[in-house]
Formats: structure tokens, C-alpha cells, sequence
């Protein structure tokens, strides 16, 4: 069995990637994370007896602790998602963010490249350690041109965005000065099942559910590429088990929309599952807020190079991904009801001009 230790396991796409590489009987998978506001082991009720499946509640920054699971296992893939990854909780406190995404990344790196000293034969060949980041870390792009490629240069506007670069160069540097066997992603924004009622998909359809206010920042007209949470996983098996050492590929969904038509499609579509008393629409609840400090124009992801090496392309079309993730919440509030109780989810974040240490 290869075994795969996932790191941020419990979080949105750790456990999506969980979930996924658990269905393979030839992998074992190690779940490490602290278990932060976002972290949640009901994301993980599917899997929790697999008997190819073992959680470890632990800190990326406790390298002695992480060496000792890389040992202890006998790892042969880290594949490392655990991050802080909301931009406007990183516009409000950057600090978890450069604690987490750079220190936490470094720390993680010491045990790695320990570890993988030690190892000799086909184990030190095969040994892969793959960083998942953003496109974020691009900055952004105008509204009528331009595509991210792995070669375009980094921008970084947010606290978030300038982690995730950080985090990118430190990998990067792991590879070119002590030759740890590394591989790179970054992706689009992500949607699907058991995402954080923070980010705007999950936040605009239980608002909806719940007749609160549906908010959207500016005009709504800032754009994004949105991939389906278990399209991004595929990929992921892919990059960590195939992808060629001290390269990095882009994910994308090919699915470029504004914010103000996601959230409009949302409400056409609870039109139709869940349609309000009285004949009114949910289209009727998007209340325009002020922008996010530093918001981002477009973002737009070329998959050629994941497409053309390892055989990848997104399979879920963005409308048919959003009616089956508006599904999900609509069956599961045994997940999302917890959450939504809890004092800081759905408040508004990121209106700071300057974010506090």
C-alpha cells in the first residue's frame, strides 16, 4: 500500500482528497490537523473506520511530532493541504496566516527532508512531498483578458495571497538546495459538500435557506474560476502520485462566473428546490455591501499543462456542481446546523482598511 499522510485533512479539500484517495484499497491515508475553527471530523464520518484510514490530531509546526508520524507510518506521499485560507480573516489577523501557511510549511518542510534522508531505494526515489496552493498568489487579471499559467509571476495583493507565495518559494527552495523530491499545485476557488459557511457559495445558500440577506461585495462583477471540490481532488492523486519533481500545475474548472451571477444562480436554482412562501424569489435577498480591501478583478486558470502530462480536465459542469452542492446543504443540516450556531460564522470579515497583528 502507498501510504499518503494529508495534512489539513479535516478541512474543506483535505477531506474531499480524505475521502477520495480512501476509496483506493491500495492507499493507506494519515490525517494530521489541528483541528482549527474550519477543521471538523463530521466531514469525515464516511471514512472514520476505514480500515485504510487513521486521524492524528496534531500541529504541522511540531516538527518532532510530524517526524515521528512520518516515521511511525513509513510515508510515502505528504500531500499538504493545512492552511489558513480565508481571505478576510487574513485582512482582519494576518498573524494565524503567517504562522500557519509560512511557519507551519517550514516546520513541516524540517521534518520532511529528515525523513526523507533517511529513506534509501525505491521508498527515497518514489517519496513525493505536494504543496497545494492558489492562483491567488498571481495577483489578478483585467476583466476582458489574460490567463494564470505556471509561469506567470507572482502579485500577491492579501495577507492570505503573500502567505501562499511564501509558502510556494520555501517548497520551491526545499527542492533547488537540498533536493527534496517536490511537487507544486494551485488552484481556482473550490466548491462542493462540507465547505465552511464562510466563502461565498456555502455562506449565499444557507443565507438563502434561512431568508437572511444574501451579501455581495462591490457590484458583484469581480470574477472567479470555480472547480468542483471532487474534480480538485482527482487532480490532486494525480499531481502527488505522477507529476514530475520540482514542477507545479495549475487546476482550474474552466468555469469563469462573477460573483454576482454565482449568487444569482444559487437563487434560480432554490427557485426550483425550495421555492420561497408567497411567490418570492431569492434573487430579492442579494444586498450589495462594501468592497474587500484589495479585491481581486479576475482570476482565470490555464490547465493545459496538467492536461496534456497527466490527462486531466474538470468533469463537472459549473451549474450541473452548484445544483448538486445546493442539494447537499438542503439534505444535510446535521452538518451545517452546528456551524451556523456557532457565534463567528456568517459575520461579516475584511472590512478592515488595516488588519490588526
Amino acid at each position: 500500500m502507498t501510504t499518503i499522510l494529508v495534512t489539513g485533512g479535516a478541512g474543506f479539500i483535505g477531506s474531499a482528497a480524505c475521502r477520495h484517495l480512501c476509496s483506493n484499497p491500495n492507499y493507506r491515508v494519515i490525517n494530521v490537523d489541528k483541528l482549527t475553527y474550519a477543521g471538523n471530523l463530521a466531514s469525515l464520518r464516511l471514512i472514520e473506520n476505514a480500515h485504510n484510514y487513521q486521524f492524528i490530531k496534531s500541529d504541522i509546526s511540531d516538527d518532532g511530532a510530524i517526524l515521528k508520524t512520518l516515521r511511525e507510518s513509513e510515508v510515502d506521499i505528504i500531500m499538504h493541504l493545512a492552511a489558513e485560507s480565508h481571505v478576510d480573516r487574513s485582512i482582519d489577523g494576518p498573524a494565524a496566516f503567517i504562522e500557519t501557511n509560512i511557519i507551519g510549511t517550514f516546520r513541516l518542510l524540517i521534518a520532511a527532508l529528515e525523513y526523507w534522508r533517511e529513506l534509501s531505494g525505491a521508498k527515497r526515489d518514489s517519496f513525493r512531498f505536494h504543496h497545494i496552493s492558489t492562483d491567488e498568489v498571481f495577483g489578478d487579471l483585467p476583466f476582458d483578458s489574460g490567463i494564470f499559467t505556471e509561469d506567470t509571476p507572482y502579485a500577491p495583493s492579501s495577507p492570505y495571497s503573500a502567505s501562499k507565495a511564501s509558502s510556494d518559494h520555501l517548497v520551491r527552495a526545499w527542492h533547488e538546495t537540498y533536493g527534496l523530491p517536490v511537487v507544486l499545485s494551485n488552484c481556482s476557488n473550490n466548491y462542493g459538500p462540507y465547505h465552511f459557511p464562510e466563502k461565498l457559495i456555502p455562506l449565499t445558500i444557507l443565507n438563502a435557506i434561512e431568508g437572511k440577506p444574501l451579501p455581495v461585495y462591490g457590484a458583484g462583477a469581480n470574477v472567479r474560476d470555480w472547480l468542483f471540490v471532487e474534480d480538485h481532488v482527482r487532480a490532486l492523486e494525480l499531481i502527488a502520485t505522477k507529476g514530475r519533481p520540482g514542477e507545479s500545475y495549475n487546476v482550474g474548472g474552466r468555469s469563469e462566473r462573477s460573483n454576482l451571477s454565482v449568487a444569482e444562480t444559487i437563487c434560480d436554482i432554490l427557485d426550483t428546490r425550495r421555492p420561497r412562501a408567497k411567490g418570492k424569489r431569492y434573487r430579492d435577498l442579494i444586498t450589495f455591501v462594501a468592497d474587500r480591501p484589495g479585491h481581486g478583478r479576475r482570476y482565470a486558470i490555464d490547465i493545459s499543462k496538467i492536461n496534456r502530462e497527466l490527462g486531466w480536465a474538470p468533469s463537472a459542469r459549473f451549474e450541473t456542481g452548484l445544483a448538486a452542492t445546493i442539494d447537499w446543504y438542503l439534505e444535510n443540516e446535521w452538518w451545517w446546523g452546528p456551524i451556523r450556531r456557532q457565534r463567528y460564522a456568517g459575520e461579516r470579515l475584511g472590512a478592515a482598511k488595516r488588519g490588526p497583528a
